[in-house]
């Protein structure tokens, strides 16, 4: 029997191939940073890197290295056990709070990653009789997460506020008890920024809750850090906040949700992905709070990310090529075929600059691009180089292509 499904997959994975949709892992030798040592994938050797999501540069920073090897010392490797039986350590309660001040939310619970964060709340928070309108291109786990709640559904084209408004209006039509708004606070194959402040005035017209996955926002955008609702003064117009550790605070793993305290204390006592995962580890835990020490003094960090950013963004207008407008380090470089945009990504790495390409099913049909990611820790020679590197790419391409 499993010759048969063997043969069904491999000409699956065939297709994928065929497609140019394949998605190639490479392998890195070096802690990651502004430049890393690809060791395998056709690299000559240390490249810069160009798509991770260390914004502010902080995953191989000294400080967080250091209160993690200390953490080790002190709180051990691992728990071994869920929360509600012996998972719970000092760190994650200070942890949690130190959040909670953070994004200026009652409290925080803690999770494995942001994508069981976001698997965890629809359920809990929502039954048959309430109703949860969907931004078009939120990400796979609030898509994932919602498909788990019993709760109607609601689609609204992104960032369009009239059709939210509609769907709000068919929601509360139905007899919906509850609404909750869901939206990334910026979503991550666009570097587009949810107009927030928009979306809580409709919130409260039609009294209804606002949930932001701000996992690609918080820790550099705003004035201090403190994600997508401080950017557009609604921190306390927004009930639920979910994000990472695993990006610009530190780069590690881990998630949570920031909340109102009975939204919290439900999703201790109902939650299912944290009901039945482990523990975050400890040493995560504390390199967090270290993180958190450090962006209280870390303006200089978002303002070199937002130098970068511009950097990249005008040079490449001025080489030609079409970004989509913003200003978040999130610089989607469109290409359209997805052949053509792993092309070009194996281009760039043979010329020293590490980036993907995206295409179909993570970006629409036809809309294929190179997510380039800016981070603090890029020099201003590294994103000239960068962009001198994708117009000899181009041109190498368009020779090829004749």
């Amino acid at each position: 029997m499993f010759e048969t499904v063997r043969e069904d997959l491999r000409t699956t994975l065939d297709e994928i191939r065929a497609a140019g949709l394949h998605k190639p892992e490479r392998v890195i030798g070096t802690p990651q940073n502004a430049a890393v040592a690809v060791t395998a994938g056709g690299a000559p050797g240390e490249v810069l890197n160009f798509c991770a999501n260390n914004y502010l540069g902080l995953a191989d920073h000294p400080e967080v290295v250091a209160a993690a090897k200390d953490a080790l010392d002190r709180w051990g490797y691992g728990m071994a056990s869920v929360r509600f039986i012996c998972g719970t350590q000092e760190v994650h309660k200070e942890l949690e709070a130190r959040l909670s001040a953070f994004l200026g939310q009652e409290d925080t619970i803690l999770y494995s990653s942001c994508f069981d964060a976001n698997g965890g709340v629809f359920e809990t928070l929502l039954g048959a009789e309430d109703a949860v309108i969907s931004d078009a291109l939120n990400h796979a786990s609030i898509i994932d997460g919602i498909r788990l709640s019993k709760a109607r559904r609601f689609r609204y084209a992104n960032r369009d506020m009239a059709e939210l408004e509609t769907r709000l209006k068919e929601a509360a039509e139905g007899g919906a008890r509850r609404k909750l708004i869901v939206t990334d606070g910026v979503f991550s194959m666009d570097g587009y920024v949810a107009p927030l402040a928009e979306i809580c005035d409709l919130a409260e017209r039609y009294d209804a809750m606002v949930m932001v996955d701000d996992s690609h926002a918080v820790g550099f955008v705003g004035p201090g850090g403190r994600g997508t609702p401080e950017l557009h003064g609604v921190m306390d117009r927004v009930d639920i906040i979910t994000g990472t550790l695993g990006k610009a605070l530190g780069g590690a793993s881990g998630g949570y949700v920031a909340a109102r305290t009975e939204i919290v204390e439900l999703l201790r006592q109902r939650s299912r992905p944290y009901l039945f995962s482990n523990s975050l580890a400890p040493v995560i835990a504390a390199a967090s709070l270290k993180v958190l020490d450090l962006l209280e003094s870390a303006g200089d960090l978002r303002e070199q990310l937002a130098a970068n950013t511009s950097l990249f963004r005008t040079k490449m207008t001025e080489a030609g090529f079409e970004i989509l407008p913003g200003d978040h380090a999130i610089a989607p470089v469109m290409i359209g075929d997805a052949a053509e945009a792993a092309r070009m990504a194996e281009l760039l790495l043979e010329r020293g600059v590490y980036v993907i390409g995206f295409s179909y099913p993570v970006v629409p049909m036809g809309a294929a691009r190179i997510r380039v990611q800016l981070s603090a820790a890029h020099s201003t020679a590294d994103v000239e180089r960068a962009v001198a590197a994708f117009v000899d790419a181009r041109a190498a391409l368009s020779a090829v292509q004749g």
